[in-house]
């Protein structure tokens, strides 16, 4: 499970309020941004974003984490990990450091099991051009689905 999950460039995370009301976001990096810290923790960075800061939340809540790894372009694999998450400044970090990071999710592994690779698609990976830390408002996607525009 390490050396999968080394070599992941993308997690699904899954978080919840102290309501019980969900989100699920997308953290990527390159692979081995989730870094394994030991057989029961891994760490993945929390890069500049949007602003809204919903999972971080969520975290601060209710500490509770489901994280979804999925290799969709050479063994068709999932791995599901779900553990309590704590956040750490970068600065306070012990793990490998990573410039862009602003701060890290430390999650203490509770169970982690296979996701099936029944329905799993396959996908070809394909080189692009990452606007990293941007505030581009084009670049970072902007008002993608109108929403803006019917305010």
């Amino acid at each position: 499970m390490a050396t999968f999950i080394r070599r992941m460039e993308l997690a699904f995370i899954s978080t919840a309020d102290a309501d019980g009301e969900c989100d699920a976001t997308l953290r990527s990096g390159q692979p081995g941004f989730i870094q394994v810290l030991d057989d029961r923790r891994v760490a993945y960075p929390e890069y500049r974003g949007n602003g809204v800061m919903a999972s971080l939340g969520n975290i601060k809540e209710n500490p509770h984490v489901g994280m979804l790894m999925v290799d969709f372009t050479r063994d068709l694999i999932g791995l599901h990990v779900n553990g309590r998450a704590r956040i750490v400044e970068a600065a306070e970090f012990t793990g490998r450091a990573d410039p862009k990071a602003e701060r890290w999710v430390v999650v203490e592994i509770q169970e982690a099991y296979i996701h099936c690779r029944k329905h799993i698609p396959r996908m070809v990976a394909v080189d692009r051009t990452r606007d990293w830390g941007t505030d581009d408002v084009k670049r970072k996607g902007g008002d993608y689905f109108g929403v803006k525009a019917d305010r």
